[in-house]
Parts: C-alpha cells; structure tokens; sequence
C-alpha cells in the first residue's frame, strides 16, 4: 500500500485510537484529533516522523478550522479523513431533556459538519480522496433510551448518504462505518447487555481490511448488523412490541 496521509478524530481511546495505530504500523502518516493531548504524544513518541498531534474540541469550529489549517500547510493535502470523534448519552422519557439532544447532536452530528467543512478543501487537492465516518448500527432498530443517539447518527448516516451523491462528480468517495456494540470507555459505562461485542482492536482491523476497497458502509458484526437489519423490517407494530419489552418501566 502507498503511503497515505490520514486525519483522524477521537483518536485518544477507542475505535479511533486502535485505527491509527494500524495505520501508522503500515507506515501512513496520521493526524490524530482529540481533547485529551497526552495519549496523541504518547503515540508521536512511538512515531515521530508519521504523527501529527492536533488536539483540540471539535465542536469550535474555528479550532477545526485551525487543526485543518496546520495540517495544510504541514503536508499540503489529506487523502483520507475519518470522521470518529462521538458521544453517547442515553435520553430518560419522564424527564425528558432537550439539553441532553442539544449536546450529543452538537458532538456527534455539528461537529462532524464542521470536520467535513474543513476537510474538504483538503481532500480535493488528493489524486484518491476517501471521505469517512463512523455512523452506528443503531440507525437500523429504534432502541430504548437511544433518542439522542440514534437520532445523530441517523443524521449522520443522512449526511453522508447524500454528500456521495454530490461528491461522485469529483471522484471523492464516501464510507460509512456502522458498528455493532465495541468495548470502548465510552460503552463501558452502558449498564445494559451488548450482544456480539468486539474489542476495539477487532473493530479497527475490520475497518482497515476494508478501507482499500472504499465500500459504501463497512458493517460488523455481521450476525448483530444482520439480526438487527431483519428486525428493522418487520411490521413497526412488531417492532414496538419487541421494543417495548427492551424498555425499562
């Protein structure tokens, strides 16, 4: 494989940490974002000549701005950018909280749009532009609690949907990456069962086995995306009866 130049978001823990790893293992250049600084020079150290340490709140879009600006006039172009960086927060009906919506919708969806806004500049300048982000499985089945959630990764699931329409003309591809349930900080909280999990390693390898190929959407587990695509097309009467038994009274 070519050496490419890579920018990936939430690249501090989880399925973004893992994913820059393997792709600075094959000998890629990486600019990782995130707010916490310390993990992104713990892997400039390993990797001092391939990393760009870019940290910074994704959800300023004048410091996504800032972050694409010093990629930029580092290395003059991107040729992938996957868009990671995510929040969970799960939505309690009787205390139902607009605030809660506000604040994972402007991570996982503004943000996002912002990262998109900035990069693409960027990845015009590239002679193979792939344009990448991880969505969720969610978006298949409704779930319990998973209002905020879902509906930003729908969103984003939209977003993206679209821009590979009006982005073909330019020969930049769009990926979307729809995981199942991944041992991450971020599902250690989760208080609930997650069946089929991976371990983000799993997940990342998954992602780069496929990467090259620039598939529409890199799904995963298969079983779990399978099961829950069946259940997403079932009569919506089944599908609140199923639901409805998942929820917590």
């Amino acid at each position: 494989m070519n050496e490419r130049r890579y920018w990936v978001t939430g690249a501090s823990s989880g399925i973004g940490a893992e994913l820059a790893e393997l792709l600075l293992g094959m000998g890629h250049r990486v600019a990782l974002s995130a707010r916490s600084v310390e993990p992104l020079q713990a892997m400039a150290e390993r990797y001092p000549h391939q990393v760009l340490v870019l940290a910074g709140d994704l959800c300023d879009r004048y410091q996504v701005q800032d972050i694409t600006n010093r990629i930029n006039s580092t290395w003059g172009w991107l040729d992938t950018a996957i868009l990671n960086a995510g929040t969970c927060e799960y939505l309690d009906a009787s205390k139902f909280d607009a605030a809660l919506i506000e604040r994972v919708c402007k991570t996982n969806l503004f943000a996002t749009s912002y990262c998109i806004e900035a990069a693409l500049p960027l990845l015009r300048k590239s002679q193979s532009p792939h344009l990448v982000a991880v969505a969720s499985s969610v978006t298949y089945l409704p779930l319990p609690r998973a209002e905020a959630y879902g509906a930003s990764k729908a969103a984003v699931r939209y977003l993206f949907e679209s821009l590979r329409l009006d982005l073909a003309h330019e020969g930049i591809d769009v990926t979307l990456v729809s995981p199942g349930f991944v041992e991450t900080p971020l599902t250690q909280k989760n208080d609930f069962p997650m069946p089929m999990r991976v371990t983000a390693t799993t997940a990342a390898q998954h992602i780069v086995k496929r990467l090259d190929k620039r598939p529409y959407e890199i799904a995963f587990p298969w079983l779990f995306i399978r099961c829950l695509r069946l259940l997403g097309a079932l009569p919506k009467a089944m599908q609140v009866a199923i639901g409805k038994r998942m929820a917590r009274t």
